[in-house]
This record gives structure tokens, sequence and C-alpha cells, in this order.
């Protein structure tokens, strides 16, 4: 199962559709690790035969590198303040 690429690719989906729910960028950055693990099963066949720690450990690289990258291009830059339009008490 964890070296299916069928398995990880309905991971990534399912991390895409929860990041919609709570978004963070954390549960995309998840899905993008995924999506790149499925994608390395499905296209690399048998020249590829990754056991389950590597690919977990496929996974969990990408998926770091794709939350810094993310956090990088879309969160808060330096320098950059939250302006609020509506106060609670009001």
């Amino acid at each position: 199962m964890w070296t299916s690429w069928v398995f990880w690719m309905i991971a990534a989906v399912g991390l895409a559709i929860l990041e919609v729910f709570l978004p963070s960028f954390i549960f995309l950055g998840f899905a993008i690790g995924a999506a790149l693990v499925g994608l390395i099963l499905l296209f690399g066949g048998t020249a590829v035969s990754l056991s389950v720690p590597m690919t977990f450990l496929v996974f969990a690289v990408v998926s770091l590198i794709s939350w810094i990258l993310l956090r990088q291009l879309l969160g808060v830059h330096k320098g950059q303040v939250k302006v609020w339009d509506k106060d609670i008490n009001d």
C-alpha cells in the first residue's frame, strides 16, 4: 500500500481538499510532497523501486522544501503589517 502510486495520489487530493477548509499552506506542502511521490512511483516504474522508509523520506524532504518555498512566496513578508478592517467589539 505505501509504495502504490494510487495511494499517494489519493492522499495528495485529500490533503489539497483539507487545505481548502483549513488554509495555512501546511497541508498544501504535504499535498505537493504526496503528489510528487505518487508521480515518482508512477513514472519511475521498476527503475525506481523505493522501499517504505525511502518513500517516507522522499515525502518528508519534498514536503519540507515545498512548505519553505510556499512560505517564502505566499507568507508574510518582512515589514508587512496586518491591517484590521473590523473590530470584534463594534
